[in-house]
């Protein structure tokens, strides 16, 4: 060992291990909630912000219908999840998209989904590579950050490395950012933690989701409907993704439960409670 990494050694054994902490702000997919959000949204949205979640991820395609009833509460408006189409065969649309998500207060905005019918390989993810570098212009001008959230498909195996690692090899890192959805990277059999390592400074938004023990890693979506746990009743080590996504400078944390067994509000109850009591 180097003189100079033994002190860096013995300063870091001085000091001890390092505090705990905790979620300063708790994020919430209304995903989640989207079988009862648009007949009772504003019952649902106090409901949400009485568990102690206090920002929210938006999908575009209801954001009209709660919208009256989000600004009734204190819940903070971060990123916005649109319509694929606008970051591939629509891009003429996304201008007007984009102000629109600038006038209501939202930071992010992200490409969400790509579906299956229009995956392939290494060629279209450089074609969409190239789509979210010029969409990432166009949010930048609005002054919003664009993220693109990934499924399973993308950790996909190349010659030059997953298909995830080339999107964000050919994006522009000023304009592009990673949404890391740690389940379905789970799912593809990728480590959580080392993503966030890998990709220090680029995950800016992270789905903070569960996974039922046992489940049969693959590159699609075609997972068990109870293959999604609440926060803390799965198998992934919470405390150890949330220190290093910390650590690796994400700013928001959004609880999503793609599949809950019943009501979605008690399951966003559930993980709202671990969260809130975990040290990191």
């Amino acid at each position: 060992m180097r003189r100079n990494e033994f002190l860096k050694s013995l300063a870091v054994l001085a000091a001890g291990p390092a505090p705990a902490k905790k979620l300063q702000r708790l994020g919430v997919q209304l995903y989640t909630v989207r079988s009862i959000l648009s007949e009772k949204p504003l019952e649902t949205l106090r409901a949400i912000e009485q568990m102690g979640f206090q920002e929210a991820e938006v999908v575009r395609a209801s954001l009209d219908k709660i919208w009256e009833s989000f600004k009734q509460t204190k819940l903070q408006p971060v990123s916005l999840h649109m319509d694929t189409s606008l970051f591939t065969t629509r891009m003429a649309d996304l201008p007007g998209a984009v102000d629109d998500a600038a006038r209501r207060g939202f930071q992010y905005v992200v490409c969400p989904y790509i579906a299956p019918q229009d995956r392939g390989g290494v060629a279209v993810i450089e074609k969409l590579a190239a789509n979210l570098n010029q969409a990432g212009e166009k949010c930048k001008s609005a002054g919003l950050k664009l993220a693109y959230h990934n499924h399973a498909f993308e950790f996909e195996m190349t010659p030059s490395g997953t298909l995830l690692d080339i999107l964000l090899a050919k994006t522009d890192p000023q304009l592009v950012f990673l949404e890391l959805d740690i389940f379905w990277a789970a799912v593809a059999g990728a480590d959580p933690v080392a993503l966030f390592q890998k990709y220090a400074g680029r995950i800016p938004l992270v789905h903070v989701k569960d996974v039922k023990p046992g489940v049969e890693k693959r590159l699609d979506e075609r997972v068990p409907r109870d293959a999604f746990r609440e926060v803390g009743r799965g198998s992934l080590p919470m405390a150890q993704i949330l220190r290093a996504g910390s650590n690796a400078g994400v700013r928001h944390f959004f609880v999503e439960q793609d599949q809950t067994p019943g009501n979605p509000l008690d399951s966003l109850r559930i993980s709202a409670q671990y969260l809130k009591d975990l040290d990191f």
